[in-house]
């Protein structure tokens, strides 16, 4: 079973470590970019924040079995 990791900026992720979700802060496009490209092949699933997609637009994903989904604004 993978984990689900959850990225982007602070303020809207960091509750999301309740649930037992990895959380990853990332506040700028160089840090989402950087947390993108270091994810594990053990991550199934990314719940990103509308700036951290933003920041990803055109990114190739890290590996082929990742499903990603975008929070509200």
């Amino acid at each position: 079973m993978g984990r689900v990791v959850v990225l982007g900026e602070a303020a809207r992720v960091e509750g999301f470590a309740l649930g037992g979700a990895t959380v990853i802060a990332a506040e700028d496009r160089d840090a989402v970019l950087r947390a993108w490209a270091n994810l594990g092949d053990e991550v199934a699933g990314v719940v990103l924040t509308t700036n951290a997609s933003t920041a990803l637009d055109g990114a190739p994903a890290p590996h082929d079995q990742i499903l990603t989904v975008v929070m509200p604004p």
